[in-house]
């Protein structure tokens, strides 16, 4: 093992939407058909990652039904507000953070940083959030608008929508709250600020009506890779959701990221690059390639050209063309960029056909595949976290809950055999298990300077 590996471990998020990661997955023999809706199947899979003593369970979100271009293909059409599902799990778990994601695009800071609180507030410290721009027309056509925001126009807003967050969650000192019974005094009124934001995009006033977070900020996780999206990341970020095929492409991406983190006047230590890994374990090579197999097998033509037309930004029609020919051309749109580029990417280096390319993507979307036994996954993340390509992995089980369980059971002994993770939490809160240092309430560190000065 090397020195690397022996002075900082592996983190681990589990992404987990209920009808699994695959676009087939409800369609496996041993999935929930009704997975995306069934709270007592998430329950089952939060105590399950838990168990395997994940930091977090992650969920993405849309703000559209998107038919046939969600994970877990029409089984995804529908399902849970990720705030409202984590509220309702945080009291049945422990330790396990909840990283929910929720749209810069179209929500308002001072609602959004009211639920990040609430949820931080409920869990007692395990809340994150995961900050996106919303594409697409069809969601703009669901909040007011006939097109959505250009790219720069939905990446200026999200720097100014996380800065005014973060403030909100300041507006509150940490011990702002008295609640003296025998002198009448609820709070302190030195120790509530107003925010007074006034932006290009917003303006909001404050204070927030929820006190200050357990974490002081819950953790903000983010996962753009176009030139905008890092910049955002190198802003805002402390972990970092990103796809790579390989090691290379996620080498360049880890090094870019923790070279403009430093140019910010950040620290580089305090931001995690977590990379997505969908893996399908077996106790042999042999049984892991049948289970990738049989999901692939599942796969509906119709379903496969919906996917590929959802990440190129729905500007791919593939109507007539045949499913064993190749991938045509599509533009340029405001929409994933970065997921466009990657999926047209990937057609090219491997010469597939639509039907091969919708094939290799209907697991995770552009992440990284990898099928095999539990020793051949530990070796890929082993190699990608010593070779400053990771920090850790977000983990896409492709249908659940069979593949969580294969995680859990036969990868995770195997990365602590190696003493390359946990063998218990090291805290409570998802900043305590991450390794995140605890942001100082700005108005609380300009107090106590100024009780310097007057001091001197």
């Amino acid at each position: 093992m090397t020195k690397t590996a022996k002075s900082r471990q592996i983190k681990l998020g589990a992404f987990l939407p209920g009808g699994g990661q695959h676009i087939a997955a409800w369609r496996h023999p041993d999935a929930a058909a009704d997975g995306a809706t069934n709270f007592e199947f998430h329950k089952q899979l939060a105590l399950t990652a838990e168990r395997g003593l994940f930091d977090a369970y992650f969920l993405a979100d849309n703000l559209t039904v998107g038919l046939g271009a969600r994970e877990g293909g029409n089984a995804k059409i529908a399902g849970f507000e990720p705030v409202t599902l984590f509220a309702a799990l945080a009291p049945l778990t422990t330790h396990i953070g909840f990283i929910a994601t929720a749209s810069t695009t179209y929500e308002e800071p001072y609602t959004l940083a009211r639920k990040f609180a609430s949820l931080d507030l409920l869990s007692n410290g395990r809340a994150g959030w995961n900050v996106v721009t919303s594409a697409g027309d069809e969601t703009a056509r669901n909040f007011n608008r006939d097109i959505q925001p250009n790219h720069a126009e939905r990446y200026a807003r999200a720097h100014e929508h996380v800065d005014t967050v973060k403030a909100l969650w300041d507006s509150w000192e940490d011990d702002a709250f008295i609640r003296d019974k025998q002198s009448g005094r609820f709070y302190d009124k030195d120790k509530l600020h107003d925010i007074n934001h006034k932006g290009e995009h917003f303006s909001v006033k404050g204070p927030l009506n929820v006190p200050r977070p357990v974490q002081g900020h819950p953790v903000v996780v983010q996962a753009g890779q176009s030139e905008d999206g890092r910049g955002l990341a190198a802003h805002s970020a402390e972990v970092i959701f990103t796809a790579h095929q390989k090691l290379g492409t996620a080498q360049e991406f880890y090094r870019d990221i923790k070279a403009r983190v430093a140019e910010a006047g950040r620290d580089p230590g305090q931001v995690l690059i977590m990379p997505g890994v969908a893996p399908f374990v077996g106790a042999t090579r042999e049984e892991a390639q049948a289970k990738y197999q049989l999901l692939n097998d599942l796969i509906l033509p119709e379903d496969g050209v919906a996917l590929l037309n959802g990440l190129a930004g729905q500007t791919l029609d593939i109507t007539g063309y045949p499913l064993d020919g190749p991938l045509p051309p599509s533009k340029e749109t405001e929409g994933m960029k970065s997921r466009q580029a990657l999926i047209h990417q990937i057609a090219d280096e491997h010469n597939f056909t639509i039907r091969q390319l919708y094939q290799w993507v209907a697991t995770a979307r552009g992440h990284y595949t990898i099928v095999g036994s539990a020793t051949d996954v530990a070796d890929q993340l082993e190699e990608w976290f010593t070779s400053e390509a990771a920090d850790g992995f977000n983990i896409l089980p492709p249908w659940l809950p069979g593949a969580l369980d294969d995680f859990v059971d036969l990868v995770i002994p195997e990365l602590q055999r190696r003493g390359l993770f946990r063998t218990a939490y090291e805290g409570r809160t998802l900043r305590e298990n991450l390794g995140l240092r605890r942001p100082e309430n700005p108005w609380t560190v300009a107090r106590a300077r100024s009780t310097v000065l007057a001091a001197e």
